[in-house]
């Protein structure tokens, strides 16, 4: 199966994977157990999307809850619905919202937000087509390729 795949770590999987549900709508795909019942892989789908979620493993495999906070990534959500409504979801589920729902220059409507253990999400959703000349001259940036 071509494509990407994000990998996250969690002090707690188990608890992320029912928060994403609840959050962010994903759903599990796969789960592996070890004999005692802890999460030792497993994967969730969103729309034609994966993202790995385990637990800590390593010093290089960490929660941001268990390095201060700091993140290495963004993990990036496109949807097709609502995009106030899931922000608005996401933060009863209790995400921390870093930014809340604003369009941006090249048109797409977005929010940030940060989970339980820290991870930083950014929700996204299409609203309006622009050109590459619209989206240079709104944001004063010299773009090269574009959708």
């Amino acid at each position: 199966m071509p494509g990407f795949r994000s990998a996250l770590f969690y002090q707690d999987p188990r608890a992320a994977l029912a928060w994403l549900e609840k959050a962010f709508g994903f759903e599990l795909s796969m789960l592996l157990e070890d004999a005692e019942g802890n999460v030792a892989h497993s994967q969730m789908t969103f729309g034609d999307g994966v993202v790995m979620i385990g637990q800590e493993w390593s010093a290089d495999h960490r929660s941001p809850k268990s390095l201060g906070g700091r993140n290495t990534q963004t993990v990036s959500i496109e949807i097709d619905t609502d995009l106030d409504a899931h922000c608005e979801r996401a933060r009863q589920a209790g995400a921390e919202i870093l930014a809340e729902p604003e369009t941006q220059f090249y048109g797409d409507r977005t929010y940030r937000c940060r989970d339980p253990e820290g991870h930083i999400w950014t929700v996204s959703r299409t609203v309006r087509y622009v050109t590459r000349e619209e989206a240079e001259a709104a944001s004063g940036l010299k773009i090269t390729g574009w959708r």
